[in-house]
């Protein structure tokens, strides 16, 4: 087995439904992360990739079920798309947290600090919970956020705009991971 590939595991053939690019998603046209509009500022620059990135891992999601999504395609890694979702949730709140808001944690605890990705189980009521729950963050963040006229405003750990630009570099990062434990599912590829 030099391919590196183990006997039980299925062979998955790359693919995408883009007709433009054979490595993209999907065509540009249809990519709800492009907008067409230009920030004006700062805080519509930032604002922008947050959005853009949220939209990736959601996209990196679409049409799987419960199984696919928790499925920890990296060995021995504890990462799953599922794990991912609820990570992320538990990272709004981390950013919350770091700017100064008592937000406490919703799936790690001091026993099992990965809980995130731990209890990221093949059960619909669990991908339901969680697609629930970083949806509610979300909110909860874009509000904490709304509230400030300005991003150098200091109410945590750093000026809002550092712990903006934090959060906007942990969804990059779990983008890319995102965008290899999908490949490894159903061979759906792209940006």
């Amino acid at each position: 087995m030099d391919s590196g590939e183990h006997d039980d595991e299925a062979a998955v053939t790359r693919w995408t439904p883009s007709t433009v690019h054979p490595d993209m998603w999907v065509d540009p046209d249809d990519d709800p992360r492009e907008t067409g509009a230009e920030a004006a500022d700062e805080r519509g620059t930032l604002l922008g990739s947050l959005r853009h990135f949220r939209l990736t891992v959601e996209m990196k999601c679409a049409g799987l079920d419960a199984e696919q999504m928790a499925r920890r395609s990296v060995p021995p890694s504890t990462m799953s798309l599922l794990g991912l979702v609820r990570h992320m949730a538990e990272d709004e709140r981390h950013f919350r947290r770091m700017a100064g808001e008592e937000s406490p944690r919703i799936y790690r605890t001091p026993e099992d600090r990965d809980g995130d990705w731990n209890g990221a189980v093949a059960d619909p009521a669990v991908v339901e919970d969680a697609w629930r729950r970083w949806r509610a963050e979300r909110e909860a963040t874009d509000r904490f956020i709304a509230g400030f006229a300005d991003l150098g405003t200091r109410t945590g750990e750093a000026p809002l705009r550092e712990i903006l630009v934090a959060q906007i570099t942990e969804y990059a990062r779990h983008s890319g991971h995102a965008d290899l434990l999908r490949e490894r599912i159903d061979g759906r590829v792209g940006q």
